[in-house]
């Protein structure tokens, strides 16, 4: 009997330790790295570019920067579902043969020093990330090189609003705050509270999966979804990843704050790793939103109160 309770005490306290480990690997998988941006200025009405497909129009938003002694105008992604603002080292490559003192590679081609300016705004950092991706710059002045990803880290420095109307944003310090609902900044993820059909969600905003509405999992777009409406598949890029991409037709309300907005789309997506699906329920998140949802709208954010408003 002694030996058998030994035995359920050290399985018990192997599973304890097990979750506090699981725990803290996936609450590291979360953390972003530190926020080495230096931000100065602020920005009015930046052009939004949209990346298009043959089947979406919206596939990916770019905004225009500029590197100091270039005139070629290069675009990088606006990305909420990257915590980090990363550069692309096949474009910076092409960069710094052609213009070496635009930008500062380091020896392992690991980190970057850039200074870039977006509309009147100058974003600057000796860290950079470099993500191995990306292609090669064509010196065109009409050609859409995109050498980085502008992630959330922006967001900490300045508030947002997205015009989806007119196809601009702006970023700013400062701003009234009537009318704007709580969402929650944990680890610069944008999660937002929204309803559908009475049932309260949590949902990740990502600017990245830009040309759907409300992604969610199989079961979940089975109940959403219209259920002789036509289903479509497509394959999408994740950072070099092919993934399928599955939607179809909904006829629902989704309660984001204190806007109600129509849901004509949801989707589900297969490909995904068993880590990505167990980070995304570690995060509490139930589902994401992209742009498509916002099109009709103006979107403010202001991560450093954790409010947003829909206008």
């Amino acid at each position: 009997m002694k030996i058998f309770k030994r035995i359920v005490l050290a399985l018990l306290v192997l599973i304890v330790v097990s979750f506090i480990g699981g725990y803290f690997y996936f609450d590291n998988k979360f953390t972003p790295a530190e926020n080495y941006l230096t931000v100065q200025g602020v920005s009015k009405k930046v052009p939004l570019k949209w990346v298009s497909s043959d089947s979406n129009p919206n596939v990916a938003m770019l905004l225009p920067v500029k590197l100091e002694g270039v005139s070629q105008i290069f675009y990088m992604q606006l990305d909420f579902g990257s915590p980090t603002t990363l550069m692309y080292s096949n474009a910076l490559k092409s960069i710094n043969e052609k213009f070496p003192s635009a930008l500062d590679l380091k020896d392992d081609s690991q980190i970057a020093s850039v200074q870039f300016g977006l509309g009147k705004m100058t974003i600057s950092s000796d860290k950079f990330e470099v993500l191995h991706y990306g292609n090669e710059v064509k010196w065109d002045q009409e050609a859409i090189n995109v050498i980085g990803t502008l992630g959330t880290d922006l967001l900490e420095k300045r508030r947002i609003t997205l015009n989806f109307k007119e196809d601009y944003c702006l970023f700013d310090v400062n701003g009234n705050q009537n009318g704007f609902t709580a969402f929650e900044f944990e680890k610069r993820r944008l999660l937002f509270p929204a309803k559908i059909a009475n049932e309260n969600l949590k949902l990740l905003y990502d600017s990245g999966t830009s040309g759907y509405e409300f992604i969610t999992d199989q079961n979940e777009w089975e109940k959403y979804r219209v259920k002789d409406g036509k289903t479509k598949s497509e394959k999408a890029n994740s950072v070099g990843n092919t993934l399928t991409v599955i939607s179809a037709p909904a006829q629902e309300t989704i309660e984001i704050g204190s806007k109600s907005l129509s849901l004509s789309e949801v989707t589900y997506i297969e490909g995904t790793s068993a880590v990505q699906n167990i980070l995304m329920r570690f995060s509490g998140m139930q589902g994401m939103i992209g742009n498509k949802l916002f099109l009709n709208q103006t979107l403010i954010i202001d991560c450093k109160t954790e409010k947003f408003k829909i206008e």
